[in-house]
């Protein structure tokens, strides 16, 4: 129903007044509590795998990736990666576009003032010209907010927004973790092409011997072939090595998001310094794991899916307001007229109120179905939630059985290529002297350059599993206390 009618001007201010308290309403989101974390109250234990924490000990989610990380070439690379990669930027921008989504959201609960001019001229009786001109402010279909829905669907906004805030700060730790694995990873490359480069001049060291005693009639035509094999295999691997090698420089350059010249990327080929090897990388702090609970507030991608559940448990309260009337009010001053001279001439101003009472009677079930998917949502919110936690005590857990395991794994593949090194130095004296055969040298050959490999991996994957664990701790998005600039554009506390 619709009723206008015209207000003095004195009552303006007390009208406009008492239409502003009552649009702070009341709400009818339902009151969230946080589910319980489906996880254990520890982590499973591993020897040596949380050492007790020393006083001076930070945990890894107050631990800045420049404190963490020694190398300096590593930190000028996850410096351009944090300005220039493209994923990060896209996160910027969707913190942007949430802040929008929640500033008009936030504006629904005030007026919408518009200055309004209009003029119309009709046919009157016995064929005259009715004439009606009109100019003031006008606030067009304003809701009051009594049950609340236009204050929940603001605080979902808000909600999202802070939503987005936290899937940056996600970002921003993967991308720092995955620019120094594959600094890592390149790293352990060029070890793996110098260890291949060595034995293919070894081997084929032995073919130049091979040939001149077969044609010496010394050996057999077998011994000759069998170290031709081994040199071709030796060349298959170091093909197989660059290809390799080429792929994680393709994916660094993706990460950083421009291209590298040779002081930030040495290769095999270029006169540049060539990087740290990685048996001579600084070591990177140890990081406490702390307790599996303390993840909720280290880990941003968990708080990203709390707040996502607070946007859904919002979206319920302004589903259940939508069975409730839906009160709004056209309200319009300004001066009125037959002709457009008299707009400005004493007697011509007024008020005009225009309230709507909306009351849903018949709807098919509309609103029901609007709050049934409302409630569904929240549902899904909070398995989303619980899988986040679950997903990030599985990580942090895993990163604990690398950190234990790969340094035992490390010292005996390191013991062991010791061991195939001296095994092929006696070997090759034994063949020299006539006491073995060419078939024992080659096999040693052969053990020797496994080994050497699997040192270089085994200890690839032990500094990839410390970055590793210090970004499934929630490390990585911090900054430094003294220095150091903030990549956030919008502030980790709700406006």
């Amino acid at each position: 129903m619709t009723k206008s009618f015209v207000v003095h001007p004195r009552l303006l201010r007390p009208a406009m007044l008492a239409s502003l308290l009552l649009a702070a309403g009341c709400s009818m989101i339902p009151a969230y509590q946080r589910p319980e974390a489906p996880i254990a109250a520890a982590y499973p234990s591993y020897a040596d795998a949380n050492p007790p924490a020393s006083p001076n000990t930070a945990a890894a989610s107050s631990v800045a990736w420049q404190d963490f990380f020694a190398d300096a070439r590593l930190k000028e690379l996850i410096d351009l990666a944090l300005v220039n990669n493209r994923d990060l930027r896209v996160a910027v921008l969707n913190i942007e576009q949430a802040r929008a989504q929640y500033q008009i959201r936030r504006a629904d609960q005030f007026p919408t003032i518009n200055a309004v001019a209009s003029g119309s001229r009709s046919p009157g009786a016995s064929g005259s010209t009715l004439s009606l001109y009109s100019a003031g402010l006008q606030a067009t279909a304003y809701e009051l907010d009594f049950f609340g829905r236009v204050s929940s669907l603001k605080e979902a906004a808000l909600n999202q927004y802070l939503a987005t805030e936290e899937g940056r700060k996600t970002a921003q730790i993967t991308l720092i973790a995955s620019v120094a694995n594959a600094y890592l990873s390149i790293l352990a490359d060029d070890e793996l092409l110098e260890i291949t480069r060595q034995t293919l001049a070894t081997r084929e060291e032995s073919v130049r011997l091979s040939k001149l005693r077969f044609d010496n009639g010394v050996t057999s035509e077998l011994d000759y072939r069998q170290a031709e094999s081994l040199a071709e295999a030796a060349r298959v691997a170091y093909a197989q090595q660059q290809r390799q090698r080429a792929f994680d420089a393709n994916l660094l350059t993706l990460l950083v998001g421009r291209s590298l010249d040779g002081s930030l990327l040495s290769g095999p080929s270029q006169t540049a310094p060539r990087a740290t090897p990685l048996a001579q990388m600084q070591p990177m702090p140890d990081v406490p794991a702390g307790l599996p609970s303390e993840l909720l507030t280290s880990r941003p991608d968990i708080r990203q899916a709390e707040q996502q559940l607070l946007a859904a448990n919002a979206n319920i309260g302004a589903a259940r307001a939508a069975f409730f009337p839906r009160i709004s009010l056209t309200v319009g001053a300004g001066s009125a007229s037959s002709q457009l001279s008299g707009l400005l001439k004493s007697g011509s101003w007024g008020l005009t109120l225009a309230p709507q009472l909306v009351l849903p009677l018949l709807d098919a079930g509309r609103n029901q179905a609007g709050l049934d998917t409302s409630k569904a949502a929240r549902d899904i919110a909070v398995a989303q939630y619980e899988k986040a936690i679950q997903t990030a005590f599985r990580e942090v857990a895993d990163a604990l059985a690398s950190r234990t395991t790969l340094a035992e794994q490390l010292r005996a593949q390191q013991a062991q290529a010791n061991a195939e090194a001296i095994r092929f130095k006696l070997s090759d004296l034994r063949y020299q002297n006539g006491v073995a055969n060419y078939l024992d040298l080659l096999d040693a050959q052969r053990s020797l350059f496994a080994a050497r490999q699997a040192v270089v991996q085994t200890r690839l994957a032990q500094l990839q599993a410390q970055v590793t664990l210090y970004k499934a701790l929630g490390g990585g998005w911090t900054e430094p206390v003294a220095g150091g600039v903030s990549l956030s554009k919008a502030p980790a506390t709700r406006p």
